[in-house]
């Protein structure tokens, strides 16, 4: 038969696992948004730190531009 949504959570269930990636995705995206403001503030051009993070520079300063 069906399989409810509690079936399918144990601890290393599809829902668990993708709430986990979830908050994982959202701690990088602050931790991105950390580093760049600082590669900003060290000096570095939207350029290098799109090479660094593997996005072109229009990427990542039409994601960040109100970084500074």
């Amino acid at each position: 038969g069906m399989r409810t949504s509690v079936d399918a959570d144990g601890a290393g269930g599809p829902i668990h696992e993708l709430a986990s990636v979830r908050e994982a995705k959202r701690e990088l995206s602050r931790r991105e948004e950390v580093a760049v403001r600082r590669a900003r503030h060290a000096g570095l051009s939207w350029a290098e730190i799109g090479t660094l993070l593997g996005v072109t520079r229009q990427t990542i300063h039409r994601k960040y531009r109100k970084v500074g």
